[in-house]
């Protein structure tokens, strides 16, 4: 009945206007405005498949002059050799945290500096630090102050001078934000402590019947909680003309990391995300988020993937199969977002997990491992030390100084991810394409594609300790009758016939396949059945 209404009353209006007056046709569009731009949004998009390297700044480069601040470092502290290794200390009562906590090498912003260059030939795209603002520990998740920065790591004119040299390097600085919890020095916490009328009082959860007296994280006494359900607490971080969130942009940064996102909740961190848009637009806020990305891509640009992590892990050790992964990577695609997953970290390892290397003694493994987390849609995200080969288990183990004479092209550790990146910035698919999975028995496969024919790749995977050759339907149009595939690390090359493949993967191997798009015969003859595709 209402299509007919509608119908009825459209023939009436065309009635009613003379041939001059009647709509013109539509023209057809060109070629140009017939093309997606969500391509050449993503292209423009800097946080979307970038390269992510994170540093724990006490341990990255020794300090230029560390005798000119050993003052700093004053007991509890505890300042050690370049090559010492970080283990598990004692507690320190006083201090109320660890021997292992309060144990600096001595690495600081200006320290950074001299390796923005290091950085710029690896292919970093994007520098993220642990917390810089002011803390007893090395690793400053306990904060002091939100609005100081601790001054073992330097100065603000520090922090500004670092964030210049990487923006002239043509990359962005990330810093990370712990703002579910302080440290119990905090002056906001101590004055709530002490006098129940203080305004800070309900800015924590206090009463005798918790565990030391107020909720700390985890329980953990040098960790107590912010209290985010007092309206004071956001403004001061957030919401205020002069919030912690919104100031440090003044020195530099492009965005935030936050430290347990999904216990600030969806409103607090949409209003983060909000908040540091309004200061620098483009920039990033990534959420620390162990569950399933769905729902949180709705408030932050992105997430750490923690279950694509997870997934890839089970799939290494033969516990998932291929397809089911292709499977899962397209539900986490339809559920949160293909561009919001595009930004999102994949990571392997960081400062909270064992090293790759400890993780993955077989070096099969962690190759196997790498292809996967530079194929698959989104960020990578490395651990400062995994191209030198640096090995480490549960904190603090995972947090020791750079390796540096390891850090060279000389390393196979080095030389495979340097081809990887290399691989991934000159193959625009794997940092803004569409994932699509293809229909498999044993094998992962996948392609990844864009707007034009000529980018298009394609991912198989053998998680299997014999090889395995299967049939595969390529569902992608562009690509056409004949055309050979190149394996991007091998040389190797294997033919299609009508958007059919029969490929071999060797065990435990990753094919990374770009089509040669009839490269010889257009040479040699002039001709290209891709003439008219786009």
């Amino acid at each position: 009945m209402i299509r007919v209404s509608g119908l009825f009353a459209a023939i009436l209006i065309l009635q009613g206007c003379s041939a001059e007056e009647k709509p013109s046709p539509v023209p057809a569009p060109t070629k140009a405005e017939a093309t997606s731009t969500i391509y050449d949004q993503r292209r423009d998009d800097w946080r979307i498949g970038a390269v992510t390297y994170q540093i724990f700044v006490d341990r990255y480069v020794p300090a230029e002059n560390l005798d000119a601040k050993r003052a700093l470092y004053a007991p509890p502290k505890i300042l050690k050799d370049w090559s010492d290794q970080p283990a598990q200390g004692e507690p320190v009562p006083e201090a109320g945290i660890w021997t292992h906590e309060l144990s600096f090498w001595g690495g600081d912003l200006n320290s950074i500096r001299t390796k923005v260059g290091y950085l710029e030939a690896l292919g970093v795209d994007v520098v993220y630090l642990n917390p810089i603002h002011l803390a007893p520990s090395n690793h400053k998740y306990d904060a002091i102050s939100y609005t100081e920065l601790s001054p073992e790591y330097g100065t603000f004119e520090d922090l500004t001078a670092l964030a210049e040299d990487i923006h002239e390097a043509d990359m962005r600085l990330i810093i990370d934000g712990v703002f579910n919890h302080m440290g119990r020095r905090s002056e906001w916490f101590l004055a709530a402590m002490e006098d129940e009328k203080s305004a800070y009082r309900d800015w924590f959860t206090i009463g005798e019947k918790y565990q030391n007296g107020y909720v700390g994280w985890w329980g953990i006494a040098n960790l107590p909680e912010l209290n985010w359900e007092t309206p004071a607490v956001r403004a001061r971080i957030v919401d205020d003309e002069d919030s912690v969130v919104r100031q440090w942009f003044d020195y530099g940064i492009d965005g935030w990391r936050l430290d347990v996102a999904t216990e600030l909740g969806f409103d607090n961190l949409a209003a983060i995300t909000s908040a540091a848009h309004e200061e620098k637009a483009g920039s990033l806020v990534i959420g620390e988020v162990w569950s399933y990305p769905e729902k949180w891509t709705g408030a932050l640009d992105a997430v750490m993937n923690f279950p694509l992590r997870e997934m890839m892990f089970r799939y290494t050790a033969g516990e998932v199969t291929g397809a089911r992964l292709g499977e899962v990577v397209e539900e986490m695609v339809e559920d949160a977002g293909l561009d919001t997953l595009l930004r999102s970290w994949i990571l392997l390892d960081n400062h909270d997990t064992p090293r790759l290397k400890t993780l993955y003694p077989d070096e099969e493994d962690r190759a196997f491992l790498q292809a996967l987390q530079f194929t698959l849609p989104g960020a990578p995200l490395l651990y400062y030390g995994v191209e030198a080969g640096m090995s480490g288990g549960h904190d603090p183990e995972s947090r020791g100084p750079m390796d540096w004479e390891r850090a060279s092209p000389d390393n196979p550790e080095f030389a495979r991810l340097k081809q990887l990146i290399e691989l991934r910035e000159e193959t625009p698919a794997l940092r803004i394409g569409d994932f699509r999975a293809l229909e498999t028995g044993e094998l992962l496969a996948f392609l990844r594609v864009t707007d034009h024919y000529a980018e298009t790749v394609l991912v198989v995977a053998n998680n299997k300790g014999v090889p395995v050759t299967e049939t595969l339907l390529l569902r992608e149009g562009s690509i056409m009758n004949g055309e050979e595939f190149e394996d991007q690390l091998t040389g190797e090359v294997i033919k299609s016939e009508s958007a059919v493949m029969s490929v071999t993967v060797p065990p435990m191997t990753v094919r990374i396949l770009k089509p040669k798009l009839w490269r010889e015969h257009t040479e040699r003859t002039g001709h290209s059945p891709y003439k008219n595709v786009p």
